[in-house]
């Protein structure tokens, strides 16, 4: 075989090469986007760099930020290292898992059992149901949160929106406080304004949702009940 026999034949077999690469970048970036439309973009949730034991107070060699699919990460979870330095956690939190309100503790430093730590908030949410809680719920007691959409804007569902969070406090409603009760048969005396120990990022979901959903509901928990049940959904179609 000639020198320039093998030149042609090796430009053809490089020109082969790079045509089967770039095909296969191409298919490879349509199934990433494929994964990413199904599951959302990958987005930064902040979780423990090691296991980390009980009542520890966070550091910011406790932690690091790892990035999830938008779908799989906890809506509870801070997005930045310095909103969850300064928390003590309430349970061994093992290596890699998130830093949700499920992981913290619920008892500040210092003599008020309510003072807010570092990278913490205190939201008022307008809550359906209020009656019955004022009755029952104590500050200090953990709740979950449930949404429920309005119909009208799609096919309604209700669905688990954060869990295991704290409640400072519950105070008597009015149609003025509580908009999302103004259309429920029980009226404005069932509604409550709750007051919840959250981080920022919680703290800007519960407001977006009072604003945009039917109503939010808070489920109280048994004391001592730590468990986490994931995001729970049930829609129109399921009932």
């Amino acid at each position: 075989m000639s020198a320039r026999t093998r030149r042609r034949r090796g430009l053809v077999l490089l020109t082969l090469a790079l045509a089967c690469g770039a095909l296969a970048a191409s298919e490879v970036g349509d199934r990433v986007s494929e994964v990413e439309g199904r599951i959302g973009v990958p987005v930064p949730v902040v979780v423990a760099a090691r296991d980390i034991e009980p009542g520890t107070e966070l550091s910011r060699a406790d932690l690091r930020l790892s990035h999830v699919p938008q779908r799989f990460a906890p809506p509870d979870a801070p997005t930045d290292r310095d909103q969850a330095i300064g928390l003590h956690t309430a349970g061994p939190v093992a290596a890699g898992s998130p830093i949700t309100a499920g992981v913290v503790g619920t008892t500040a430093s210092g003599d008020d059992p309510g003072a807010l730590r570092r990278g913490e908030r205190a939201v008022e949410i307008a809550v359906a149901g209020g009656a019955s809680l004022i009755e029952t719920a104590v500050p200090g007691a953990r709740v979950d949160v449930l949404v429920s959409t309005d119909p009208g804007d799609g096919p309604g569902s209700s669905f688990v929106a954060l869990e295991d969070v704290e409640l400072l406090g519950l105070s008597p409603g009015s149609s003025a406080e509580a908009p999302l009760d103004a259309d429920l048969s029980a009226g404005a005396a069932t509604s409550a304004v709750a007051t919840l120990r959250a981080t920022l990022r919680q703290a800007v979901y519960l407001t977006a949702a009072q604003s945009y959903a039917r109503e939010i509901r808070l489920l109280p928990r048994p004391p001592g009940d730590r468990r986490r049940i994931g995001r729970a959904t049930v829609g129109a179609n399921d009932l």
